[in-house]
């Protein structure tokens, strides 16, 4: 019988920003229940965090090991499908590997862990078992950017040429981190969030965002990576050149001291033939730019679905002109997952527009493009060869 697939979670609890996102978008489309979690590494937060969540009591876990290792012991049709990871970077690695180890399908939040080598511990144990693995690259889950990316794949826009892509934001132009900001310390420790600040944080979004819809892989690349915050421990500020498999070269920004920014990812890809730009806080709209023919405008949702491709129409979830944001974007990648995991469970074949979702390979990439990038800028090299 057709059932809701059951999910766990270690972190998220009710002081924490990123948990509540995961569920309202895992709860979107009602194919997902939250059965059990390990919420807080702060045993009193964990117990209050899963009482407000109506979680069972036995269910309400102190440690991601108790969670795991109990759950894996109920029958079958009582324990969860899967675990959903949303504690900072240095906590990712241990619940995903020991959860993939006793049979669990593994959603996490990104970057996948904190170095490139634990990622690849991550993609081998994910091969040897067959379990799904999903990254939430949010950005990737926005209708008009499975536009852009299947245009490009059509080869509406020609042979891509150059790439542009920025992430400025302002919310770390003071020192937050020591002003009582919770977020801020620790994405600016290196012992939680590793050996890049804004280029990890952000910057990865924009690489994930350049490589996804342009289907080329980073193969050079020349970093500068700056520090503008007096007292800070990690970069807050930095700019990279980029060289890509397919020929095309680009241009990556990403910044946290962006003052007066809020979260204004961008992205244009130029082909011979045209171009596309898409803008994240104005996210169902996709500009298409010809070389010998009018500017057009693309939009979510919109009536002409015979202009949209099926990976762009099968995550639109309202008519036009009703916002979709960051929450459905969530979702759909949740969606697709979640369609993956039931096929699996069923024994059927997903759909290609279901398997669309950032995954394992994704996630070493993004901890590849981190390695790299601080290691140009601390290189006199202008241009370093990329390595995973």
């Amino acid at each position: 019988m057709p059932r809701k697939l059951r999910m766990g979670m270690v972190g998220g609890g009710k002081d924490a920003f990123i948990g509540a996102i995961h569920r309202l978008a895992a709860n979107m489309d009602g194919q997902i229940e939250l059965v059990c979690g390990a919420l807080s590494i702060n045993p009193t937060i964990a117990q209050e965090s899963g009482e407000m969540l109506y979680l069972p009591k036995d269910r309400i876990y102190l440690t991601y090991d108790e969670m795991i290792t109990k759950e894996a012991a109920l029958p079958a049709d009582k324990r969860m499908d899967f675990v959903t990871i949303v504690t900072p970077n240095f906590a990712h690695f241990a619940p995903a590997m020991m959860a993939l180890e006793h049979g669990f399908h593994v959603v996490i939040e990104k970057p996948i862990t904190f170095t490139l080598e634990e990622a690849k511990k991550l993609k081998a144990v994910v091969a040897e078992t067959g379990l799904t693995l999903c990254l939430t690259h949010t950005y990737s889950g926005y209708p008009m950017v499975k536009q852009a990316k299947a245009m490009v794949a059509d080869g509406a826009l020609g042979k891509i040429r150059k790439v542009w892509v920025e992430y400025p934001q302002g919310w770390l132009s003071k020192l937050s981190e020591r002003e009582g900001n919770a977020q801020a310390a620790w994405r600016t420790d290196p012992k939680k969030s590793g050996k890049s600040g804004s280029m990890g944080d952000i910057g990865t979004h924009a690489a994930h965002l350049a490589e996804y819809i342009t289907g080329a892989q980073i193969t050079k690349l020349c970093a500068d990576l700056n520090t503008k915050v007096e007292g800070r421990l990690l970069d807050d500020d930095g700019s990279v050149l980029l060289h890509f498999s397919n020929g095309a070269s680009g241009v990556l920004m990403a910044s946290q001291v962006a003052a007066g920014e809020e979260n204004a990812l961008k992205i244009r890809v130029y082909g011979e033939k045209g171009g596309l730009e898409w803008a994240q806080m104005e996210p169902n709209t996709l500009i298409v730019k010809w070389l010998e023919a009018p500017m057009q405008i693309l939009r979510a949702g919109a009536n002409y679905t015979d202009r949209l491709s099926s990976f762009a129409t099968s995550n639109c979830r309202t008519p036009g002109g009703h916002p979709e944001g960051y929450l459905e974007a969530f979702a759909n990648i949740y969606k697709n997952f979640t369609a993956t995991v039931q096929a699996k469970i069923d024994g059927t074949t997903p759909t290609k527009e279901q398997l669309d979702f950032p995954g394992v390979e994704d996630g070493i990439r993004g901890m590849a493009f981190i390695d790299n990038v601080v290691a140009s800028a601390q290189s006199d090299l202008k241009w370093t060869e990329y390595k995973i």
